[in-house]
């Protein structure tokens, strides 16, 4: 009995200690309260609530940019964030769901559990902002961005009508009149990089593709009258590249570095396309001519076609022949009536392929490539077709210097070549008429150059300068 009894004793002392280390200990207070807005509750809010509540688009007069505003609430008059006080807080009865079902993120599926108990302990906590100075945000349309030197230019698009010039800018897209070239419009939004910016096939809106680098991508539509954004949307945690409009003007797609090409109505930001067929960056996209397909091109050197309807990967246009292709693909454009696409990319070598398969595929084959134009010096970066489907421009950056051809689509030939010592061209188009070539890149130079003679008839940044106030 005595030995039973000390041998019991010693299992408790040695398993039953053993069982208690084992034991996750409770979470003290102060450790309950160690959660950080900036680490922790800002990229929830950043991914799934400001592209409906920024500056730009204050959705129900609500801003969550702003650590004030978001903390103060909006039109319903109550406070969004009571310090201290999770149940009094309007924010969480907002996305704490109900049947499966909240009210915030609007159209949008709830944050998860733990994302809501992770912004519940930080209110509880306080509320505190631990934000760095440098992270809070400075630029909204009253307080556009202030510019010491031009920004690097990646997008320019002409608006169907031909009066306006949409430029990539930093935090911006600018609107410049193609006839005088002054500012018509500064939209300023989150994204501190914008990657393109395309106007719609009847040029009522813009859609915006960029993001903060590391952080975030988002997708912007724009009101052109109104100057007002419609839509954010944010996307991954890297920027967007490559917008697009379906002609039928209700679909923007657009691609990703998660490798992934995507598509969303423009009324409602819905997602109807995710596909996964590239393996490395999506960079940029084009539709069908009739809004049934979608083209990509990546970084992987290859240009895929893609089914909106059923969001399949149906077919590799370009080769798949290793050493076929010297590089990835940057950018690409559809011709305006047939299903023919012009692509340009690291081998400098502007080419156009037929959207369809008309022959079985074999090794080795190109069967898809219907021209190849002149090569130009170091990879061409942007490529567009005129209106009329008789020209192409495109643009090169080679060693620090930049070029931009124009080329007639029948025969080949050349008809245009500006050479810019300053800077690689990043960015190209033509004017709906055909008499205009817009060309920028790394000196943040905007070129427009007279499509015959090829004279300049415009130089400027495309932003008001603090040394010139331009």
């Amino acid at each position: 009995m005595r030995i039973s009894s000390l041998l019991a004793l010693w299992m408790v002392l040695v398993f039953g200690g053993a069982m208690v280390a084992a034991k996750e200990p409770t979470p003290t207070t102060d450790q309950q309260a160690d959660v950080s807005f900036y680490r922790d509750v800002r990229p929830i809010f950043q991914a799934h609530c400001q592209g409906c509540h920024q500056p730009a688009k204050p959705s129900g007069e609500y801003v969550m940019t702003a650590f004030e505003q978001l903390t103060a609430g909006g039109e319903s008059g109550e406070a969004a964030v009571v310090p201290g006080k999770p149940d009094e807080s309007y924010l969480m009865q907002q996305i704490e769901p109900i049947d499966g079902k909240a009210a915030m993120p609007e159209g949008r599926p709830p944050l998860s559990d733990a994302e809501i108990k992770l912004i519940a302990r930080w209110i509880a906590a306080g509320a505190k902002d631990d934000s760095p100075a440098s992270a809070r945000p400075r630029y909204d349309a009253e307080h556009p961005p202030v510019y010491a030197a031009p920004p690097v230019i990646t997008s320019l698009d002409f608006s169907p009508d031909g009066k306006l010039l949409a430029i990539s800018g930093y935090h911006e897209v600018v609107l410049r009149d193609v006839e005088t070239s002054d500012v018509e419009a500064r939209l300023v939004g989150m994204s501190e990089r914008i990657e393109s910016a395309k106007f719609s096939p009847d040029g009522k809106q813009l859609a915006v593709a960029g993001g903060s680098p590391g952080r975030m991508g988002e997708l912007q539509i724009w009101n052109v009258a109104d100057k007002k954004l419609e839509l954010g949307r944010t996307e991954g945690f890297d920027t967007l590249y490559g917008a697009s409009w379906s002609p039928d003007g209700k679909l923007v797609a657009f691609g990703c570095p998660d490798n992934t090409s995507r598509a969303i109505e423009a009324k409602t930001g819905k997602q109807v396309l995710f596909n996964l067929a590239h393996s490395d960056w999506v960079l940029d996209t084009v539709f069908a001519v009739n809004s049934d397909h979608l083209v990509t091109v990546s970084r992987d050197r290859s240009m895929k076609l893609i089914n909106v309807e059923t969001q399949r990967f149906i077919d590799n246009i370009t080769s798949i022949t290793p050493g076929a292709l010297k590089g990835g693909l940057l950018a690409v454009d559809r011709h305006p009536e047939k299903d023919e696409l012009l692509v340009g990319g690291a081998d400098g070598v502007p080419k156009i392929y037929r959207m369809y398969r008309e022959k079985d595929r074999k090794i080795g084959d190109d069967f898809n490539l219907i021209k190849a134009f002149a090569g130009m010096p170091g990879r061409v970066f942007d490529v567009a077709f005129s209106r009329d489907g008789e020209r192409i421009v495109a643009g090169s950056s080679n060693a620090g210097a930049g070029q931009v051809r124009v080329y007639a689509v029948e025969d080949g030939k050349e008809q245009m070549k500006i050479e810019i010592p300053q800077g690689g061209i990043f960015a190209v188009a033509i004017s709906p008429d055909g008499k205009r070539v817009a060309s920028g890149g790394f000196d943040g130079l905007v070129r427009i150059h007279d499509t015959a003679s090829g004279e300049l008839l415009h130089e400027f940044p495309p932003v008001p300068l603090t040394e010139d106030n331009d």
